[in-house]
């Protein structure tokens, strides 16, 4: 399973948003704003939107700031102008790591984000360093005491899926899908109510460092870091530790 996949499933069980609550919504105001400023405020129309406001609703955001959020995003409101940017670098034991950061002063995110990734055994590298691991994908992964493997595949089977497998470390089913499937496919799930713990547009890294000891325990801690960083929206990576090892750290 992916680092990104693999850090969605341990926030998961941490119940991080949900204790961050606060902050994640700071997250979700800035892409929405973002969306629309860039793509429009109509929802129907504009993809990155629909799915910035759906991932806001599933957290409780109040109506009230979603529709504020695309007003200023619209000009309709006074707001803030956030720049996107996307950091590349290494973490520890060489693992690729990316960092999507909406901010109002680049200068002092690269201060901070080059901080972090110091801190952790990591450093942050050249634009295009990493960035050509990855590729676009619909992600969602599904516990797999819900649905079987086979079931899965029918359900998806009308779908341009690229990928279903199974980690048994993390007990998920994890499904790949081309990214202008990703509605149709998350609306069949709906449908059919398949419960998963995480479904979104991702970048997914094409191979995969494992990591143990020190260097696991490192890789969390920066990951965790820059996760809660105001800035920073979204962290991909592409290392792999096993449940095992997951556990040890937790204690």
């Amino acid at each position: 399973m992916s680092g990104h996949s693999k850090w969605a499933t341990i926030k998961h069980k941490k119940g991080k948003e949900d204790a961050k609550r606060g902050k994640l919504f700071t997250k979700f105001i800035r892409e929405i704003i973002t969306a629309a400023r860039t793509g429009g405020g109509n929802v129907d129309t504009n993809p990155r939107l629909r799915a910035a406001v759906t991932a806001a609703k599933q957290e409780n955001m109040p109506k009230t700031n979603i529709e504020n959020a695309i007003k200023k995003g619209t000009g309709e409101l006074e707001g803030e102008v956030y720049e996107e940017l996307m950091y590349e670098g290494y973490g520890p034991g060489g693992v690729a790591v990316l960092v999507n950061v909406m901010t109002d002063n680049k200068n002092r995110s690269a201060a901070e984000i080059r901080h972090i990734f110091s801190r952790y055994a990591g450093n942050l590298g050249e634009a295009g360093c990493v960035s050509w691991m990855f590729k676009q994908k619909g992600q969602f992964l599904i516990p797999d005491d819900t649905i079987t493997e086979d079931k899965l595949l029918e359900l998806s089977m009308n779908f341009d899926v690229d990928d279903i497998s199974h980690d048994e470390d993390s007990k998920m089913l994890e499904v790949l899908v081309a990214p202008s499937s990703f509605e149709a496919v998350k609306a069949a799930y709906d449908k059919e109510g398949i419960k998963y713990t995480y479904a979104e547009v991702t970048l997914v890294p094409q191979t995969y460092v494992p990591l143990k000891g020190k260097e696991a325990e490192q890789m969390i801690k920066l990951m965790d870091t820059l996760d809660d960083h105001d800035d920073v929206q979204k962290v991909y990576a592409n290392f792999d530790i096993s449940e095992k090892d997951m556990e040890a750290l937790e204690q």
